[in-house]
């Protein structure tokens, strides 16, 4: 490579600058940058340079490292001569300080002939080859540095291809290049790992034999996307498809194809660049899910359901059929929240879910709202009264016991039913409507269902406007308690008094309570009034008592909602405390549904009431469905006969028997026995003649303002 030639040296003219730039006439190929501090030297091998003619580089010459980087600053070099016993860079610094600022530059040393075994070294510091100053000649000159060129292309070439398989071995895509006909050659670990194939066994084999791919509906296979992508610039293979790994199994799979082309810009090949979308899909798919369906129990939530009404009516308009919906909503179900903690509520509303899925068809709907309330939806409805069978069939599969936590729960369901297209022309108003005719179920008792009627929508205004007004009544001052007396019958002593809720609206006047309390508990203000209403009465006890009026007792309505509160108790005895009312003066009346629907919850607060002296009695008793072995085992202390029967005693035999029973069953029990209703002197006379302990009604005393309580008992 390297060949003596005594070339005589030539030195530098006094016009030349430290940095002599020589032009060639014809035209050059290549730059070298010549860094010597022998200028006589640089000047003999650029002669060298100039001989060749057509070959020749353009060169520069630069007497120091510092004049040769500020050349390499501003200008490229192809080749870089670099003496070795430069002044300001000895040895191997001057080939670190020329890579650090000219990477893509070759490096040819220039050396005395007994340093070539530091030029050696330099060699691998990152020079390509070297010349010994004296060993010079032209032709192997220019054999010298055309083929450090080369050998510096072909490093860098090397080094990108590396860094490619690096980059493709280690993103997290797979990839797998074909040639035109489709034959593979190259996958990555990745498309290793996801098509179950190494390289080594499907190197130069059909891309279809490692790449199986077809729709996961249809099962059909798609032709080679390789083949059909290099005639065009981009492709992709449809979202539905899947991936055949070589075990059988299979993945979901996105992909981008694009075409290789070789240096002339012909078509080479193609490359595939695909992930495993199985997560991405699972994913998606549980965002839509979450987007549709309710998170607790899975069912349609409310965004779905109104699209399925809105399919089922255009159905339905077309073949001129009927649909049905359904608005139900659970019956105690905030007592048993309450009372066992949200996770059994949560579990409960999961079986009722269930269960409400087993009672309609495929094509039908079922929904959660949200709370305790859900809405169904029938189609194809034949007719009318199949949608109370449906309704019936709901309600009785609601009402069967619920094995929850170790407990079997009880619950009821009413439900409101509107028609299409007789109460509606779209899902807001048929909900809506269902929802009214909902409400008059729960006022008729509960347990029950109702048809939408539109005069009901004149009773739902109503409604609304009472709840609204509810709101307010509090912060205005417009409750007021009455209070009734209750009299010993043995002894026709005033034994002390029910308080009872009057509200008086500054616009519409006195408002029956029959009116507004159902209003108060379905919308939860029961909580705030009924807190109002025991205040108030202890309050009012208290003063009585300390004035020295013979009242023994003052009795309060407890209502289901407030009972199953967990802040019952504690915000009972916050009262007492507040008020100083003693406990012992205290009645509280409750009905037997709220005992009885729960006793296993119910018994823990009893014993805590009559532990701190509060008497409980049962009110409306005989309408309910008492068990009298829990009436043995509750610690209450009195049971108050419903004013139904009291009313008839004297002109119904069946009502004579039932009051005669009760008054029996509570001497028997060492219950108090009160009856309520008293409104003639013939039912005085048949309630003393049993024996009955108390009484009250409108012919003893109507309930009256606490001024004038006052003056009744002295």
């Amino acid at each position: 490579m390297r060949r003596i030639a005594g070339a005589p040296a030539r030195g530098r003219t006094q016009d030349d600058s430290p940095i002599e730039v020589k032009q060639r006439k014809q035209k050059p190929v290549k730059t070298a940058l010549l860094i010597m501090h022998n200028a006589e030297e640089a000047r003999s091998i650029g002669e060298m340079l100039k001989q060749q003619g057509s070959n020749s580089f353009t060169w520069t010459h630069a007497a120091s490292m510092a004049e040769g980087e500020k050349h390499l600053a501003g200008s490229l070099a192809d080749v870089v001569l670099l003496d070795l016993g430069l002044p300001d860079a000895p040895r191997l610094e001057a080939v670190r300080r020329v890579r650090k600022i000219a990477p893509r530059a070759s490096i040819v040393l220039h050396c005395e002939p007994n340093e070539e075994p530091k030029a050696v070294r330099a060699l691998r510091a990152g020079a390509q080859d070297y010349l010994i100053n004296g060993q010079i000649e032209a032709r192997g000159l220019m054999c010298v540095l055309n083929s450090a060129i080369e050998r510096k292309i072909l490093e860098e070439s090397q080094l990108k291809e590396e860094r490619a398989q690096i980059t493709l071995d280690s993103i997290g895509d797979a990839v797998i290049c074909t040639d035109l006909s489709g034959n593979i050659s190259f996958l990555n670990p990745v498309a290793e790992g996801l098509t179950g194939w190494p390289l080594k066994e499907v190197l130069g084999r059909p891309l279809a034999e490692a790449l199986r791919v077809m729709d996961a509906t249809t099962r059909v296979a798609t032709p080679n996307p390789m083949v059909q992508t290099a005639k065009r610039d981009q492709g992709s293979l449809p979202l539905n498809y899947v991936l055949v790994r070589r075990d059988g199994n299979e993945i979901f799979i996105e992909d981008s194809v694009a075409p290789i082309h070789d240096r002339e810009g012909l078509a080479a090949g193609s490359v595939l660049v695909f992930r495993d979308a199985t997560v991405a899909r699972a994913l998606a798919a549980q965002v839509v899910q979450l987007a549709e369906r309710d998170a607790l129990t899975g069912l349609p939530n409310r965004m779905l359901l109104n699209d399925r009404i809105g399919q089922a009516i255009a159905r339905a308009r077309r073949d001129k059929g009927r649909i049905a919906v359904f608005f139900l909503d659970l019956d105690g179900f905030k007592y048993i929240n309450d009372s066992l903690g949200h996770p059994a509520g949560d579990k409960l509303l999961q079986s009722v879910a269930k269960r409400l899925e087993y009672c309609v068809r495929n094509p039908d709907t079922v929904s959660r709202q949200g709370g305790d309330e859900f809405v169904a939806m029938l189609q194809e409805l034949q007719r009318p009264e199949d949608a109370g069978l449906a309704a019936a069939r709901m309600m009785e599969a609601v009402g069967e016991a619920h094995f929850i936590d170790g407990h079997d729960l009880h619950v009821t369901v009413s439900i409101g039913v509107s028609l299409y297209p007789d109460d509606g022309q779209d899902a807001e108003t048929l909900i809506k409507n269902a929802d009214t005719a909902m409400y008059q179920a729960k006022e008729s008792g509960r347990n029950a269902y109702r048809f939408f009627k539109p005069e009901m929508n004149l009773r739902a205004v109503e409604r609304q406007s009472t709840e609204e007004d509810l709101r307010s009544a509090l912060e205005q001052k417009q409750f007021t308690l009455h209070y009734q007396p209750k009299f010993n019958l043995k002894t026709g002593a005033i034994t002390g008094a029910e308080a009872l809720l009057r509200w008086s609206h500054p616009v519409r006047g006195f408002i029956p309570p029959m009116q507004f309390i159902p209003i108060a508990e379905y919308s939860g203000l029961i909580l705030p009034i009924g807190a109002w209403v025991l205040r108030e009465a202890c309050m009012q006890a208290k003063a009585w008592i300390k004035a020295g009026r013979p009242v023994r007792s003052i009795a309060v309505n407890v209502s289901a909602a407030q009972f199953r509160s967990e802040n019952f108790l504690p915000d009972l005895f916050a009262i007492l405390s507040e008020t100083g009312m003693d406990s012992h003066a205290l009645e509280l009346e409750v009905t037997e549904s709220v005992l009885m629907n729960h006793p296993e919850s119910t018994a823990p607060i009893l014993k805590t009431l009559r532990k701190a002296g509060i008497q409980v009695s049962v009110d409306d008793f005989g309408t309910g469905y008492s068990s009298l072995s829990y009436l043995q085992q509750f610690p209450i202390d009195a049971l108050k006969i419903d004013q139904s029967f009291i009313r008839r005693i004297t002109t119904n035999s069946g009502d004579t028997a039932i009051v005669s029973a009760i008054i029996g069953m509570g001497q028997s029990l060492h219950l108090r026995v009160i009856a309520e209703g008293v409104e003639a002197v013939e039912d005085l006379k048949f309630l003393r003649a049993h024996a009955c302990d108390e009484a009250q009604g409108f012919y003893l005393g109507r309930p009256m303002p606490a001024s004038e309580f006052a003056r009744l008992v002295g």
